[in-house]
């Protein structure tokens, strides 16, 4: 009888977090023939399958959500005793920027799994509006950062992709609105700047009655019923409708969340953090 092997968790989870065998083969330093067999051998192992196709990619399956936190929770411990016993511990600060929204509900989780194996590395973490990030990341302010764009470029590595729609409050109905009212935010930012291009696609009146700079605060407007706003589905609750289509808005595009580096080259820090937020936000799909 066959069993798990550690090289082919490993396999598994590069093919998981990049949603594809390809860019999964990419990631470990093999050919596509060569991580496809791997993916293979492991579902012959566990008599079902782990992925199924989305798309041009992959998704998890019902195994792979099981095997996901097994899988992390195995090769996280094997490179961390790997490191106690070839005295090679990560070391030094690393200066990380993590979007204010986002971060709420993953910093805890990012910074566990980081600090559970690399409790010698000085973290110093801002937890804000991203706008600056990318700036700052140039400049040699951070070190590493986490934030939204509508096209990644090459450098910058897509972690979580969340479709956005226009929403209103679930007992507020603006069909009958002349002058439509909006929440934006108050700053130039990806969301403001789409938000207005879609409103103006609308080619209908419209005031913007609430800004703020967070999500929470536009959601908080849309809760009131003061406004519709346009936010990720992810931030969707009970009390929020999709009013986009009745209201007369087109489709507007996904938010790509990416993590990026600076310096010239990744150092052993930055690379161990990604690879905490890639499991962080993989396990929360």
């Amino acid at each position: 009888m066959e069993k798990l092997e550690s090289d082919l968790l490993r396999t598994f989870l590069a093919v998981a977090q990049a949603g594809s065998v390809t860019d999964g083969a990419q990631r470990i330093h093999r050919s596509q023939s060569a991580t496809s067999q791997q993916i293979k051998r492991l579902e012959a192992i566990l008599g079902q399958p782990v992925f199924a196709r989305h798309g041009r990619g992959v998704v998890l399956a019902e195994a792979g959500r099981k095997l996901l936190p097994i899988a992390q929770e195995v090769t996280g411990r094997l490179d961390a005793a790997l490191r106690d016993m070839s005295q090679r511990a990560v070391t030094g600060k690393l200066r990380v920027g993590i979007p204010d929204d986002h971060g709420r509900a993953k910093l805890s989780q990012i910074l566990s799994a980081f600090m559970r194996h690399h409790a010698q590395v000085e973290l110093e973490v801002t937890c804000a509006l991203s706008t600056e990030f990318p700036g700052a990341l140039e400049k040699g302010a951070l070190d590493l950062a986490i934030y939204e764009v509508e096209h990644p470029k090459p450098h910058e590595e897509l972690i979580y992709a969340d479709p956005t729609c226009w929403v209103a409050a679930s007992h507020r109905d603006f069909s009958g609105e002349e002058v439509l009212p909006v929440a934006l935010f108050d700053h130039a930012c990806w969301w403001r700047d789409v938000a207005i291009a879609s409103l103006e696609a609308r080619g209908k009146p419209y005031r913007i009655a609430y800004s703020s700079q967070s999500v929470a605060g536009v959601i908080a407007a849309v809760d009131a019923g003061m406004a519709v706003g346009l936010l990720g589905r992810s931030s969707l609750h009970p009390g929020l409708t999709v009013a986009g289509e009745s209201l007369g808005f087109g489709a507007t595009p996904a938010s790509k969340l990416v993590v990026a580096t600076g310096g010239a080259q990744e150092s052993a820090p930055q690379a161990v953090m990604k690879e905490a937020i890639r499991n962080a936000f993989l396990s929360g799909v």
